[in-house]
C-alpha cells in the first residue's frame, strides 16, 4: 500500500443507529486502487457501514476519516463537499424515471457544480462511452434491462470523478451473466486508481474477482483476504 494513498482510516469506530449499536470498535483502511467486498449476511451492518462513509449514518466515536474529512468534526454545510468526492451505487438503480438517461445524469452535473451546457454534453458522453452505453442517453429508463439500468447508475456515480466508490449490492438484481459483466467494469475501475468498496453477501464474487474481504459480524470487522487474494476463508 506504500505507494497508494489512504482515503479513508476507522480506527476504534463505534457506530449506533436507532440507538443500537451496529459496530463496536472497528478499524478499517482503504487505499487507492483497493477493491474491498463488505461480506455479511442480511442485517450484518455492510450498508450501515457504507452510509457512515457519506455521514448519513454518524459515527459515535474514534479516529473517523474520509477523504480529507473528519466525520467526528465535520460541518453540516461541508458534507455536500464530501458527498461530491464518492460515488454511490444502489442495488435498485435509483434512476428517476420520469427523464431520460441523458436527463438523469444531467440533474446530476446541474446540482453538484456549475458547468456550461458543453461541459455537461461531453462529460455525460465520456462517462455512457466508458460504461459500455454510448447510444442509450435518449433512453427511458423503463426501455433498458437491468444490466443496462445498473451501468447507468455506475455511469452516474462516476461523473464527478470520485476517489472512492461506494456499491451497496450492485449486482443483487442482476443474473449471473449480467452480473459478471458488472464486475468487470467495477474492477477496471479501481484498477485505473479509484478505490471501489462493495457490500455484497455472494461469496462468489471474491472467487472470480480478486479483492480484500471484510466480513461483517457481531458487530465486528474482520479482514478475510488470504495471501492468493482471492477467497474466502
Amino acid at each position: 500500500m506504500a505507494d497508494n494513498k489512504m482515503l479513508i482510516e476507522y480506527k476504534n469506530v463505534y457506530i449506533n443507529q436507532q440507538e443500537q449499536p451496529i459496530f463496536k470498535d472497528i478499524s478499517l483502511e482503504v487505499y487507492e486502487r483497493d477493491f474491498i467486498y463488505v461480506y455479511g449476511r442480511v442485517g450484518s451492518g455492510k450498508s450501515t457501514l457504507l452510509k457512515s462513509f457519506y455521514y448519513e449514518v454518524p459515527v459515535l466515536s474514534g479516529v473517523s476519516k474520509v477523504l480529507e474529512y473528519d466525520l467526528q468534526a465535520i460541518k453540516r454545510r461541508h458534507t455536500p463537499y464530501l458527498r461530491r468526492s464518492l460515488g454511490i451505487i444502489f442495488q435498485d438503480f435509483k434512476l428517476l424515471i420520469d427523464r431520460s438517461v441523458y436527463d438523469n445524469l444531467k440533474f446530476v452535473l446541474r446540482a453538484t457544480g456549475k458547468r456550461t451546457k458543453g461541459e455537461i454534453e461531453a462529460r455525460i458522453s465520456e462517462v455512457l462511452r466508458y460504461v459500455g452505453m454510448p447510444n442509450k442517453g435518449y433512453k427511458m429508463p423503463h426501455e433498458l434491462s437491468g444490466g443496462e439500468q445498473q451501468r447507468i447508475a455506475i455511469a452516474r456515480a462516476l461523473l464527478n470523478n470520485p476517489r472512492i466508490l461506494l456499491a451497496d449490492e450492485p449486482t443483487g438484481n442482476l443474473d449471473n451473466e449480467t452480473g459478471n459483466a458488472l464486475m468487470q467494469l467495477l474492477h477496471k475501475i479501481s484498477q485505473e486508481g479509484t478505490a471501489v468498496v462493495m457490500a455484497t453477501h455472494n461469496p462468489l464474487w471474491a472467487e472470480k474477482y480478486a479483492g480484500r474481504i471484510i466480513r461483517c459480524e457481531d458487530c465486528k470487522l474482520t479482514e478475510e483476504t488470504t495471501s492468493d487474494n482471492q477467497i474466502f476463508r
